[in-house]
């Protein structure tokens, strides 16, 4: 049976149009290097000027409807179908695009729970590439127990005066708005305690600290000092902060699925195995070899139909409930056994880094080597999804649904 994605003959006419665009329009010394973690402005010299270039490039791409193609048009996204996305998202692989800065999983929510004042001050400016938004959740001791946060917002008339830290806060550059939940309420029950604020960047009392961490240089430290936000920038209710975040968090988990899950690290391991030799033949003559490339590919496969089945779910505008943290937990702990994987069939090759000669396929090894470990954690461990999954399929002592998104609550896709 042939499972191959079939397109019609306009939408390959579209392929070409974005291939050739991309061709004429984005030099080579410009493409995504291997590491996209190290892309930042805060650097000197060839990784602060990509930052730069991609952020303007990002705002022609926004102008074309290109970069955020499933998103309204009428807020500065393209309108455009999940087709099209698949296809774009395509060819940005292959001709190496850095995609957006922007925490794409605020677009979302503001389209769910802000108003139409909040949609045009802070939803469009962010789908043209304007600007650029963080996502404001973890703090020191509230991570995966998101509902135990202590950072506060005091209502102080028309305004609110915010205290508190957060950290691992990730992005490249510098945010022009961080988005999250603050307390509000220190005397309401967990879950009713919470508000959702857009805070912008800069603001007195607002400082953001880069963090040196295994993955790179994309973390951040927020202190929030006394810093003054309009009641303006407050989505949703000041005690529905929860349920705001709820839908970011849903779309974080893997709700909203992927047009065209990729896996360059597998396919660089299939390649190295096939190309490298070994004793009179190839590493892959190696029956070992080949037994764990076979269960990286199975693990491989798996992931993608989730990542498929959720996004056409999502476009079609059914309900899901536990399917996006099912492919969190799966996406988090195939990548892991899949580079431990990786380690074992390259060895101390699969740990040179990018600036080693004899680095297998420019480093990339290695940047899945810390990666893969990173990736355990952010937007909830794996324990938290299967909790989530619990509640959800009935089995736990609490029960949930799965929270509002655009293709739930609204007449936009996103």
């Amino acid at each position: 049976m042939d499972f191959a994605t079939k397109y019609t003959e306009e939408q390959e006419q579209f392929r070409l149009e974005v291939r050739t665009w991309l061709e004429d329009n984005i030099p080579a010394d410009k493409r995504a290097p291997v590491d996209l973690e190290a892309v930042s402005d805060g650097q000197d010299g060839k990784l602060a000027d990509l930052y730069w270039f991609w952020r303007e490039k990002h705002k022609v791409l926004a102008e074309k409807g290109w970069l955020y193609p499933t998103y309204p048009k009428e807020y500065g996204g393209g309108g455009l179908s999940g087709e099209h996305e698949t296809i774009i998202e395509e060819e940005f692989s292959r001709g190496r695009v850095v995609k957006g800065f922007t925490n794409g999983l605020v677009f979302p929510t503001l389209l769910v729970w802000g108003t139409e004042e909040q949609k045009q001050k802070f939803l469009v400016p962010l789908l043209k590439a304007d600007s650029v938004a963080f996502q404001n959740f973890t703090e020191p001791n509230a991570g995966s127990d998101l509902a135990s946060l202590q950072s506060r917002a005091v209502r102080d008339g028309d305004e609110w005066i915010v205290n508190g830290q957060k950290q691992f806060v990730s992005g490249a550059g510098t945010p022009d708005l961080l988005f999250g939940p603050l307390v509000t309420d220190q005397d309401a029950p967990r879950h009713r305690n919470l508000g959702f604020f857009m805070l912008e960047n800069p603001a007195e009392g607002l400082q953001v600290v880069r963090q040196e961490l295994l993955g790179g240089n994309r973390q951040n430290r927020i202190f929030m000092d006394n810093v003054r936000v309009s009641g303006e920038n407050l989505i949703g209710g000041d005690h529905q902060g929860w349920q705001v975040t709820q839908t970011t968090l849903e779309q974080e988990h893997g709700g909203r699925g992927q047009a065209f899950p990729k896996d360059d690290d597998f396919s660089n391991m299939i390649t190295y195995i096939r190309e490298t030799k070994h004793n009179d033949g190839v590493l892959g003559d190696d029956p070992v070899v080949q037994q764990k490339a076979m269960q990286s590919c199975l693990a491989t496969h798996i992931n993608g139909l989730f990542a498929k089945r959720n996004f056409a779910m999502y476009q079609a505008r059914q309900e899901m409930s536990y399917h996006g943290s099912q492919s969190s937990a799966y996406r988090k702990t195939y990548r892991f056994e899949n580079s431990m994987r990786e380690l074992e069939i390259m060895g101390p090759y699969a740990l040179l880094g990018t600036d080693e000669p004899r680095a297998a396929f420019g480093g990339a090894p290695e940047v899945n080597q810390r990666h893969s470990l990173q990736g355990l954690h952010p937007g909830g461990t794996v324990e938290v999804q299967k909790v989530i999954i619990a509640r959800r399929i009935g089995i736990s002592r609490t029960q949930e649904r799965a929270a509002p998104t655009p293709a739930t609550a609204t007449s936009h896709n996103g």
